[in-house]
């Protein structure tokens, strides 16, 4: 479906990818419906793109609901809000993890669930979740991160079918590192020689066109790396053992420990 002239609701939209994903969907002519937590960089951003504006805390079950409720006539979703969800298993509490799972995967569910049955009425509509290339391949100290990542492709891929004869499209968006924008940009860190990044520029282009092409899934990473998750996916032992040669278990930790605040395990 087009872009343009379709009312488009953006979760996450006061993040770095966010804010691309605004500016890039403004100027293809969406009409936008922008959440997040973050009211004072929420609203300048709505004002600015002439967008309606709903604050909105996705691990709160009550602000989800008001979400859908009040969004519930959109003819796209870009599900985009995710937390870091860094951290060794054995010291992250249950209260944590229970956070990182609903705001990560629960509430792109949630809206998924909520939103669908709008559209399919319509016979029209199209819903982009954004997952990771960690949805391929797991690391050290984002076990979390990798759970929800995991489950929201293969979420967005059973959905897919499922709505299929419906004329609602579902899409899942995996990016790896992506520079100047984003968790990983957030973090100040260089990835060791060899890793490539992505823009967050080639990230808006995979959502317009996911959207437009109705395509199922879209990898945003340098060829290494979509190698490298694909190997991942079909023999993570051998993937795991690489990683910790080629130095991916310390980027991990550096990545988890600026994120998190802790000290890296190598540093």
């Amino acid at each position: 479906m087009k872009v343009s002239g379709s009312r488009v609701l953006l979760t996450g939209a006061t993040g770095g990818i966010g804010k691309a994903l605004a500016h890039a969907l403004h100027a293809q002519g969406a009409r936008l419906v922008l959440t997040g937590r973050k009211l004072d960089v929420l609203a300048p951003l709505a004002s600015e793109l002439g967008a309606e504006l709903i604050a909105a805390d996705l691990s709160r079950r009550s602000d989800l609901e008001r979400l859908a409720a009040e969004a519930a006539d959109v003819d796209i979703l870009v599900a985009n809000a995710a937390l870091p969800a860094s951290g060794h298993l054995l010291e992250l509490t249950q209260t944590q993890i229970d956070t990182m799972l609903e705001v990560n995967l629960g509430a792109p569910i949630a809206l998924t669930r909520a939103l669908a049955p709008t559209m399919a009425s319509r016979g029209s509509g199209h819903i982009v979740l954004i997952s990771s290339l960690s949805g391929k391949a797991a690391a050290p100290v984002s076990s979390i991160y990798s759970a929800t990542k995991f489950g929201l492709r293969g979420f967005a891929h059973g959905a897919r079918e499922d709505l299929r004869r419906s004329g609602v499209g579902v899409s899942v968006i995996l990016p790896g590192f992506i520079r100047d924008a984003g968790m990983f940009a957030d973090t100040g860190l260089k990835l060791p020689p060899g890793v490539g990044t992505s823009s967050p520029r080639q990230v808006t282009d995979a959502v317009i066109s996911a959207i437009e092409r109705n395509r199922g899934e879209v990898t945003v990473a340098p060829l290494s790396l979509r190698l490298g998750a694909n190997i991942a996916a079909v023999a993570p032992g051998f993937a795991a053992a690489a990683q910790r040669l080629a130095g991916g278990a310390k980027v991990a930790s550096r990545v988890s420990a600026r994120q998190t605040g802790k000290r890296p395990d190598d540093s």
